[in-house]
């Protein structure tokens, strides 16, 4: 509660919580983060849906909601992690049968969550299009680097193109993997390496979730994926905040 009320006064807009075994559960922590601020938005970035049934998960969500007076941002995803369905005693169903169950659920929480903001979090064309078709929120996760000019263009344009009248009123945001925690400028690209284990340090830099520089240099960078992509709002990890709290400061 006290980290939470010091995220608040650093100026972010939302403490969002991950939905993995070993982490805290999320619709708890959610419920003691809101009693403990006053504006912050509360969310989860993001649930796997199949660990969920609609009904119980509408419940839950819906009283967190309440609870937080109105301030929850549902963030849901497909699921990736074999051994979490293995240690939930749950079936690991293929990425297409995960996809499908997104959709379900998510359609489910529109109608009967219909004031709680939905935020769909991945990459591939299948997922995208459910989050273009019925979230409120679309998290860019990542690219393909190489396979064109703008990965990050060709991604949004995707999703552009899937939410047809709906695009105007959709919230983009990023995912930011690497921020500088002191005042070398130079973030630590060991999480982002994960992802792209084949790619130099100098290529890795040139991401745009990666975030390089001093706090002014970064707030201009993020100023032009606003102007460039439609981008306008970006989430940061739990390790990055007191850095990127100084980046706030500048875009305020």
């Amino acid at each position: 509660m006290d980290k939470a009320r010091r995220l608040e006064d650093f100026g972010f807009d939302a403490l969002h919580l991950p939905d993995h075994l070993g982490a805290p559960a999320p619709f708890p922590a959610l419920t003691a983060i809101a009693q403990a601020t006053t504006t912050v938005r509360v969310g989860t970035y993001v649930l796997n849906a199949c660990f969920y049934k609609p009904a119980l998960l509408a419940r839950d969500a819906g009283a967190v909601d309440l609870l937080s007076d109105g301030r929850l941002e549902l963030g849901l995803g497909a699921g990736y992690v074999k051994e979490e369905f293995e240690a939930a005693e749950l079936p690991y169903p293929a990425a297409r049968q995960r996809v499908d169950y997104l959709e379900h659920v998510t359609t489910y929480m529109k109608k009967h969550l219909p004031s709680v903001p939905i935020l769909i979090a991945g990459n591939g064309d299948r997922l995208l299009t459910v989050a273009a078709r019925y979230a409120d929120i679309i998290g860019l996760t990542g690219a393909n680097p190489g396979a064109v000019a703008d990965p990050l263009a060709e991604r949004i344009d995707f999703v552009r193109a899937a939410a047809g009248d709906r695009f105007e009123r959709l919230e983009l945001n990023l995912a930011i993997t690497a921020v500088p925690t002191d005042n070398s400028g130079m973030p630590d690209l060991s999480l982002t390496r994960r992802y792209v284990p084949t790619l130099s340090d100098e290529q890795i830099l040139a991401l745009p979730a990666v975030l390089s520089g001093s706090p002014p240099d970064i707030a201009e960078r993020l100023r032009g994926y606003r102007d460039t992509y439609g981008l306008t709002s970006f989430t940061v990890q739990e390790n990055h905040a007191e850095g990127f709290a100084k980046v706030i400061a500048e875009l305020r």
